[in-house]
């Protein structure tokens, strides 16, 4: 999977977005101070296209209405405002029509400035460009690869807001867990990743392993041009990729593992390499 997936692109030129604080908003109207937000907004170099050509299958998506704006448009959204949804969903489907065992889960769990009307919108953008491909809700495991080419699904919606109870085709947030670390220690943040492991709900829910790190406002202000990317992410990528090589997946080890740039290192084929010690262990079983 991919933290704040969506976030390859983002307008300098549109409004702060209603995610940040006041005091934000009203430096932000420094032409500089947008630039810098941008260093710091952006966790993904690659669009969905490419993520999903590189492996990635987990989508983090935030989103928002652009207030001020006409109609219920809705955008992607952190710290500036993405490319709108609409869009975002054509090219997965896009995707999905050309590989059509191919399965995605789309986590909406943050939602700004939006109201039931524009909630009803984006559920409905969602229901028309997926179509048959949407999987109802389920035991969780039911859903195995071979249950999803069976019914012909492709997607997943997780939709962190009470609205979910009204269509069959949206999960319940709480089935997919994606406890965070909030920290910039590359040792805490291994050390929450273990823990949150072992708290992991034995059945019933999915769970995500966010391997992110998370600057704080002295992060930023000590580094202020640097970004992201150079501060936090590459020094520390290859210890948090050495935990990825350590850990099992099945129900008690990891399922969803989430990274910031996700193309730096072998992040996806690494997670995906993880399977084959399930191939192992069924081989010794029989």
């Amino acid at each position: 999977g991919s933290h704040d997936s969506f976030s390859y692109w983002v307008d300098e030129k549109s409004p702060v977005g209603p995610d940040q604080a006041t005091a934000i908003k009203r430096l932000a109207r420094i032409s500089l101070v947008k630039k810098i937000m941008k260093k710091w907004s952006v966790t993904q170099n690659l669009t969905f296209k490419e993520q999903l050509e590189g492996g990635i299958r987990y989508f983090d998506l935030r989103v928002s209405s652009k207030p001020g704006e006409i109609g219920q448009e809705i955008y992607f959204i952190h710290g500036l405002f993405g490319i709108k949804v609409w869009d975002g969903l054509k090219e997965i489907n896009t995707f999905l029509e050309q590989h059509p065992k191919e399965v995605v889960f789309l986590d909406f769990n943050h939602f700004y400035a939006m109201d039931d009307s524009h909630h009803f919108f984006l559920i409905n953008r969602i229901r028309s460009v997926f179509g048959s491909k949407l999987c109802s809700v389920e035991c969780v495991e039911y859903v195995t690869l071979q249950y999803m080419w069976e019914k012909k699904h492709q997607v997943l919606i997780f939709y962190h807001y009470p609205l979910y109870k009204e269509y069959s085709f949206l999960w319940p947030g709480n089935k997919m867990p994606a406890p965070w670390a909030n920290t910039t220690n590359v040792h805490k943040l291994l050390q929450f990743l273990e823990t949150t492991l072992e708290e992991r709900s034995r059945y019933g829910t999915f769970h995500v392993s966010q391997a992110i790190l998370t600057p704080r406002v002295k992060t930023i202000a000590r580094h202020l041009i640097r970004g992201l990317k150079n501060t936090l992410v590459h020094r520390n990528l290859p210890m948090i990729l050495n935990w990825v090589k350590a850990q099992k997946p099945g129900v008690m080890g990891v399922n969803i593992i989430t990274s910031d740039f996700v193309e730096l290192v072998d992040f996806a084929a690494t997670v995906i390499a993880l399977n084959d010690l399930l191939l192992e262990e069924d081989e010794s079983a029989t």
